[in-house]
């Protein structure tokens, strides 16, 4: 009942209301759109391609994360949100190296603008490319009705625009709705395909391909994975900061203390999504070099289950976990910032000392934290390789689940909150409505 009454409070909110219903209007168009089929495929011969576990149906099957479904469909909307993340990346780690870019990330909101359209850009022609790619992998499968330049040119443009309006409805989300536009995109496509996991899990325990024992087993993993993605995405580290009493005139300010909470795991669910999006780029090409005799083996070794693909995943998501960490914290501008509101850390000399400190805070924080990431995100692979079930699931999938609803659970949270409600999460008690 409690958790009732604090969902009905999201509605006394008008803003709130509004974020949360323009939210769900853009995933009713996104889901509309992963069912238009690109044309000129040969649907049946691709049904039969992508029942294989390994080759395009496994590619196809694991890359569909970003795409909610749609790309083993073939759909419009076959590249999802993919092409606008790998193009934030490849910016973002351009900032450090390009001067140009560098001074626009220190131009605050005009230098966001300007990174913000070149990622627009740059996510345009990665589009084609990998339409053109996937347009050329299709053909050499033989699930092409018409094969050639009419073809390739249909389905390059389909897909592009279905991209970039993919990519469009994500800005609006963020400007508009609720949490990250991008991350609720990929959040969208991820949920949308629970109830086929349960429902596939059941007609194999009736069929007697599973048994019901290891169907509860595995129904038991993933609520214990869920657990641990919740329990750690809420843990912090406060650290401690006293402010000076200053006596101006007849008062006196300052003199209190607080904290700043870091958390276990600072990054968020980004080092998973960018990862999962560099991984993209060798099984593409494992998968067209997969029709040549010499190179059958790439998409056994680049397979999910496989050791390699876990290792390499797992290394991946603890660079990007420190990479992302070192863009959203910067320990020497939060230290100066402390310093000129008269604060400082008891026991540690304010400016550069605070700085070092934070930064040594960060690293030690941030290495649980991309343990935690790595681990948690390979756990459901490992799973699956001593425990068969009847789909095809990803750690990364379920751990960009949880820690986007967390995101969005936490922003609508502080709405409640600003507006005089005790919160989302909590006991979630009106307090004084007629005074808003």
């Amino acid at each position: 009942m409690v958790l009732l009454k604090n969902f009905v409070n999201i509605f006394y909110v008008s803003e709130l209301r509004k974020k949360i219903l323009f939210t769900l209007g853009v995933f009713i168009i996104y889901r509309f759109g992963i069912h238009i089929p690109a044309v000129g495929i040969d649907l049946n011969a691709l049904k039969a391609a992508m029942s294989s576990a390994t080759g395009l149906g496994g590619l196809l099957g694991y890359l569909d994360l970003f795409s909610g479904g749609s790309l083993h469909l073939c759909t419009i909307f076959a590249l999802g949100i993919s092409p606008y993340i790998t193009a934030s990346i490849m910016m973002q780690l351009l900032g450090f190296t390009v001067p140009y870019l560098e001074q626009l990330l220190k131009e605050g909101e005009y230098g966001r603008k300007k990174i913000n359209q070149y990622t627009r850009y740059l996510a345009f022609f990665i589009s084609i490319m990998q339409s053109f790619s996937f347009a050329l992998i299709l053909e050499s499968w033989h699930l092409v009705l018409n094969p050639g330049f009419g073809f390739r040119f249909t389905f390059v443009l389909s897909l592009t625009v279905g991209s970039m309006f993919v990519m469009w409805l994500g800005e609006q989300i963020t400007q508009y709705g609720i949490g990250n536009g991008s991350s609720m995109i990929i959040f969208a496509g991820i949920v949308a395909n629970f109830p086929s996991y349960f429902l596939h899990t059941i007609y194999a325990v009736q069929e007697g391909n599973m048994s019901l024992v290891a169907a509860i087993l595995v129904l038991a993993i993933f609520i214990f994975i869920t657990a641990c993605i919740v329990f750690l995405e809420k843990g912090v580290r406060k650290i401690p900061v006293q402010y000076a009493r200053r006596i101006i005139g007849n008062r006196v300010y300052g003199g209190q203390s607080t904290f700043i909470p870091f958390k276990i795991n600072p990054a968020g669910v980004m080092p998973v999504i960018f990862a999962q999006s560099v991984l993209q780029i060798p099984m593409f090409l494992s998968s067209a070099l997969s029709k040549y005799s010499a190179f059958k083996w790439l998409p056994d070794l680049l397979s999910h289950t496989s050791l390699f693909h876990m290792v390499l995943m797992f290394l991946l998501i603890v660079f990007f976990s420190f990479f992302y960490t070192a863009l959203q914290f910067n320990p020497d501008e939060l230290a100066d910032n402390i310093k000129k509101s008269g604060g400082f850390l008891p026991g540690i000399r304010p400016g550069r000392k605070t700085a070092e400190f934070f930064n040594y805070i960060l690293t030690r924080i941030g290495f649980v934290g991309a343990l935690y990431l790595g681990v948690l995100a390979i756990s459901p692979d490992v799973v699956k390789v001593f425990l068969e079930y009847p789909f095809s699931f990803y750690g990364t999938s379920l751990l960009i689940a949880v820690g986007v609803g967390l995101e969005a659970a936490s922003q609508i949270e502080s709405y409640l909150i600003e507006h005089r409600y005790e919160g989302f999460l909590s006991s979630g008690r009106l307090k004084d409505r007629s005074a808003r």
